[in-house]
């Protein structure tokens, strides 16, 4: 049985998309597979029960037949975290672990555990990447999200030096695609020079960054008028619409997929979106559009959403949001499964 650890330098760097992929590959070439996150910080308390969104999800989505208590071993909650500091938690959080991976990994031939945001995450328990690594025997295989070709380069060198003999190579994600062929033919070779294997260098992909419609609306605290059942339509740009209506249907055919943030009196500009790749349109300032407005918005199936704020707070709002929505949607798996065909080193 082989252990797989994924993780990474930074939040939001696509560890449970590459986990998910995997898994789904493993599936696809005859292995049995099974997930575990051992150490979660996103975890939290819901009427008494401990939650993580992404081990739910992955449960869900490949039917693992474990309890969450097992795939969820050790849920550092707000609450958990207040009574280690006040000396009110002694759980030996490593014995539990222990205990979950051992039922885990029962009768399976690969088993992929989801690390935590960087190297650091879990210390607090004694749980770090590198220890939980070296606990399970497991092999590491860290994702690098790209800023910079030099904060590249830094992260896969210093996750080999932290790793030792565990680390196994990274992955290079969410790279701009004017920046692909340099990171292919210049940045990867010189990382492997330096011993770094680089299994995949992944493009930054405007979908798997999307939010949905219903996502959305939580974030602007918005109520959904009309169509709700086209909540998870993904968003993949934001446009706002404070132009003349002369140049709005050519402002808003540049972009496919988008949300449209307008002023709720803006009744020119709400048709104008309705007319183009709209996939919702959002009212700033409490101002509920008219009857003829909503009834074309059900016509094409475009969800309005009010909101309250004003069109700089909902582009604010957003844009803290944008590129962190969760990998919950079958398109964005579908997607993610095709990027790993292509470029990554199975």
């Amino acid at each position: 049985m082989a252990v797989l650890y994924i993780t990474s330098i930074e939040k939001f760097s696509g560890k449970s998309a590459l986990c998910v992929g995997l898994g789904k590959r493993f599936i696809r070439d005859g292995f049995s597979f099974t997930y575990m996150k051992p150490v979660s910080t996103m975890a939290r308390l819901e009427n008494g029960e401990v939650v993580d969104d992404d081990v739910a999800f992955i449960k869900r989505l490949f039917k693992l037949p474990n309890p969450m208590s097992e795939l969820l071993p050790v849920a550092l909650t707000p609450q958990t975290v207040e009574a280690i500091l006040r000396g009110k938690e002694t759980t030996d959080f490593e014995a539990i672990l222990r205990r979950s991976l051992e039922c885990c990994l029962r009768d399976k031939d690969v088993a992929v555990l989801e690390g935590g945001a960087s190297l650091r995450e879990g210390h607090i328990v004694g749980l770090a990447s590198p220890y939980v690594a070296e606990l399970f025997k497991a092999k590491v295989l860290v994702v690098v999200k790209y800023d910079s070709d030099l904060s590249t380069v830094d992260d896969a060198l210093t996750a080999q030096r932290r790793l030792g003999e565990a680390f196994l190579g990274v992955v290079v994600n969410m790279v701009p695609r004017p920046r692909m062929q340099f990171v292919e033919e210049v940045l990867r070779p010189y990382l492997e020079s330096k011993g770094v294997r680089v299994f995949a260098v992944l493009p930054h992909e405007r979908l798997l960054a999307s939010i949905s419609v219903g996502e959305l609306s939580k974030v602007l605290d918005g109520e959904i008028l009309c169509c709700p059942e086209r909540s998870s339509e993904l968003v993949e740009h934001i446009m706002v619409g404070a132009m003349t209506v002369d140049a709005a249907l050519t402002y808003f055919r540049r972009k496919p997929n988008k949300a449209v943030i307008t002023g709720g009196d803006r009744p020119d500009i709400q048709l104008a979106a309705l007319e183009t790749s709209t996939k919702c349109v959002v009212l700033t300032g409490n101002l509920r559009p008219s009857p003829i407005i909503l009834g074309r918005a059900e016509e094409v199936g475009v969800p309005m959403i009010l909101v309250r704020h004003d069109t700089y707070t909902c582009v604010e709002l957003i844009e803290k949001y944008f590129g962190k929505s969760r990998f919950y949607q079958e398109r964005k798996i579908e997607r993610f499964e095709e990027m790993l065909d292509e470029r990554f080193d199975f």
